[in-house]
């Protein structure tokens, strides 16, 4: 029987992409899950950004379970910055990214099962760039940091973990060329790639890790690009 069998499992952005291939393993993996996303989906619809929304769903995932074993904060803030992205959109986004992590950790924080464990998602932007995304950037570098301030906190009772996804395709789109050869790994990557690396975040197996970030972005932000090299060129 899997280990995950019977576990409460939250994952919130789970109706689609990365969110939803972690729910998808974890309940073929014999796991409640419990969403939460803005769309459509079978379990609890709401807006992250929202107190009362956040307290609606725990007390609705205590009541009808009395815990929690694992915490996965996988919604996805607004993708937006110079010059577009108003006042409200940036806090709007941090609310989304960095807050309602970390107020789902306080709501939750006397129900966490013995090995709980929270698995934040960021984003490789957490220590790279590219313009006009600065929302983004702000609350996925956010979640990083909130990662190991919670493990420090939390130590001994629940361990906390983020991963920094680079390029994953969601979509299910194929890519040839460069955009594939541009990866280290030689291709673009899967929410597959990133849904393995929750549950063995998750898993016993994991037990010695906690307050890390875990980049799997194919290589990408380890590879030094200079204008000139291997047919690059910088085109402003």
């Amino acid at each position: 029987m899997s280990e995950f069998a019977g576990k409460v499992v939250i994952v919130t952005g789970g109706a689609q992409g990365i969110g939803r291939c972690i729910a998808e393993q974890f309940t073929a993996a014999g796991a409640h899950v419990c969403l939460f996303d803005v769309q459509n989906n079978p379990y609890f619809v709401g807006d992250l950004a929202k107190e009362e929304d956040l307290r609606a769903f725990c007390d609705k995932v205590i009541a009808e379970f009395g815990r929690v074993d694992y915490l996965i904060n996988n919604a996805a803030p607004l993708f937006k910055g110079l010059p577009d992205c108003s006042w409200q959109d940036f806090n709007y986004a941090l609310q989304v990214g960095v807050a309602a992590p970390y107020m789902l950790t306080r709501l939750l924080i006397n129900h966490f099962a013995e090995g709980a464990a929270i698995v934040n998602i960021s984003s490789s932007r957490d220590r790279m760039s590219m313009p006009g995304t600065e929302c983004y950037t702000a609350a996925k570098g956010g979640i990083a940091a909130l990662t190991h301030a919670l493990a420090v906190s939390l130590a001994g009772r629940v361990r906390v973990n983020s991963i920094s996804p680079g390029w994953i395709e969601t979509r299910g789109a194929t890519y040839t060329g460069a955009d594939v050869t541009q990866h280290p790994a030689g291709r673009v990557g899967t929410p597959a790639d990133i849904a393995n690396m929750v549950l063995y975040l998750c898993s016993a197996k994991a037990g010695f890790i906690t307050g890390e970030n875990i980049c799997i972005d194919g290589g990408m932000t380890r590879q030094m690009i200079y204008h000139g090299d291997h047919g690059w060129s910088l085109n402003p």
